[in-house]
């Protein structure tokens, strides 16, 4: 298993798609399917659209009116971006040369676990 980390150039090229080094692929699977991968991706996701929305707040009136206008267009930006993180998933792992069966490796594990258990207890 490989330490490397990519540099905050390196990382910059990355968040905005550039691929990394072979290398790093161990960080780069980390990064996509580990622990904290899902804040991650929401934070990338949601973090560049934060400025425009706050623009609203120049609108004249009553403060609920930008803030029902930021709503009105952050709601689908998260639901859009939960709904498709599996593809941005699966084009990263593809991207550094991972295999993108990865993404399912934990599902496809704790079926197999539920259906042993099930076969103990019922037969077949």
């Amino acid at each position: 298993m490989s330490s490397a980390r990519p540099n905050f150039l390196q990382t910059v090229g990355y968040v905005f798609g550039r691929r990394l080094p072979a290398d790093m692929q161990e960080w780069v699977r980390n990064d996509v399917l580990g622990p904290g991968a899902v804040r991650r991706y929401l934070v990338r996701w949601i973090t560049p659209i934060i400025p425009f929305l706050l623009l609203f707040l120049l609108i004249p009136g009553p403060v609920w009116i930008p803030l029902a206008m930021m709503m009105l267009l952050l709601l689908p930006w998260i639901y859009f971006a939960v709904a498709l993180r599996p593809i941005w998933q699966r084009h990263r792992l593809q991207q550094h040369g991972l295999d993108p069966a990865l993404l399912g490796a934990k599902d496809r594990a704790r079926a197999d676990v539920e259906r042993a258990a099930y076969e103990r207890r019922h037969g077949r």
